[in-house]
């Protein structure tokens, strides 16, 4: 017997009509050493355990089972993941969910044959892992050997390459190229970069946020957050405070009276738009995504490198991602000597983190210092014979 078939062996079944109850499965006594009956009382089984369930109880509504489904057809997300594993199961005849050991640990040494970065390597397998059936997950100890050896052999797939910081230096001509034409779409973009760099937004996080979730005074902006990355079961109030440089409160009312032209003043703060403007209405539009009427996160990935490279700007060879917003704030709080608990607040990254120093304040320091200035400049001939 195959494990496959071992695993569905449990009982014989058969469907009922909508309503009717489901008859008793196998019901065994229930006895143990513990066990005390008066005379004539009847041996409890199985079947004795709860009520008796219809249909009603274990199958899910539909609009239940959509909203399940949801999610962002994103690459690095669990969706992408998983398909494409089941994509390779399928074509290998392997099963995929639950799966082997064996397929788990074939699957990683696929990855590690096309040469992906070990970070990558690990994000998928990670999601693929926790997708498995509660207590069906495969041993990862053989795929964690092959990772081992793939990461002495290929050190430059360990090697991860952290996006271009959109400093202030940066990122006002991209937003100022964003609105020269003053398209809304243009209004927008530039209204969600001032917002990413001050808030040091991750961009799940700036398209998740509603118009209800912020209060515009005339010098800042107060957000509430419900939920961050560190900060799963607390919510948070921010506030941000705008420069004069970067015109947050003033390109945020700029959008929202935009927004409310269109009869918009509650929802999704950052969202889709028409090619003339008007804003997309969720499901009922034939752009609009599984998100509905919330901009993806990916269209922020897209529209940084669009008006980056539109404005004209170049980079040292890092990439330009929306990471770069995030990456250009806390690189500016780096520059101007910021402490570590500063930008840790600042970018909600859980206390003690490393990241903002390793990430952002070492590297800042360390191009500032050059023990090699200390050295006299040689001139040629200066002090040589002739």
């Amino acid at each position: 017997m195959s494990l496959r078939e071992a695993d569905d062996e449990v009982v014989d079944a058969e469907l009922v009509e909508d309503g009717e109850l489901l008859p008793a499965l196998g019901a065994r006594p229930l006895v143990n050493q513990h066990t005390v009956l008066r005379p004539g009382q009847a041996i409890p089984t199985t079947a004795d355990r709860g009520p008796g369930y219809t249909e009603r109880d274990i199958y899910l509504l539909d609009s239940t089972a959509r909203a399940l489904e949801e999610g962002e057809d994103e690459p690095g997300t669990r969706r992408d993941a998983v398909r494409r594993f089941e994509r390779w199961c399928m074509e290998h005849g392997r099963v995929a969910r639950p799966c082997t050991t064996v397929t788990f640990t074939d699957y990683g040494n696929h990855l590690m044959e096309q040469g992906l970065k070990v970070a990558t390597i690990k994000n998928y397998m990670s999601l693929i892992r926790t997708h498995q059936p509660a207590g069906k997950q495969p041993d990862n100890s053989l795929y964690l050997q092959l990772l081992k050896k793939y990461r002495a052999k290929n050190k430059r797939a360990s090697r991860k390459k952290q996006a271009f910081p959109i400093t202030l230096p940066y990122l006002i001509p991209m937003m100022a190229k964003a609105e020269e034409d003053g398209r809304p779409i243009g209004i927008r973009d530039a209204a969600m970069f001032a917002f990413g760099y001050r808030f040091l937004a991750r961009s799940s996080e700036e398209v998740d946020l509603d118009i209800e979730d912020l209060t515009i005074l005339d010098d800042r902006i107060i957000v509430w957050l419900a939920k961050d990355k560190t900060h799963q079961d607390e919510d948070q109030t921010i506030v941000l405070h705008d420069r004069a440089d970067l015109q947050l409160v003033a390109r945020m009312r700029r959008w929202l009276a935009h927004l409310e032209v269109h009869g918009i003043t509650t929802g999704p703060l950052f969202r889709q738009l028409h090619p003339g403007g008007r804003p997309a209405t969720g499901f009922r539009e034939k752009i609009a995504t599984r998100r509905g009427d919330y901009l993806r996160g990916q269209t922020v990935n897209e529209r940084v490198k669009l008006w980056f490279k539109a404005a004209g700007l170049v980079t040292d060879g890092r990439p330009v991602s929306s990471q770069g917003l995030r990456a250009g704030g806390a690189t500016d709080l780096a520059e101007a000597e910021a402490t570590d608990k500063e930008i840790q607040e600042a970018g909600r990254w859980k206390e003690g983190s490393p990241i903002p120093r390793a990430i952002y304040v070492r590297p800042v320091q360390a191009g500032k210092k050059d023990p090699f200035a200390k050295v006299p400049i040689h001139v040629i001939g200066a002090g040589e014979d002739t």
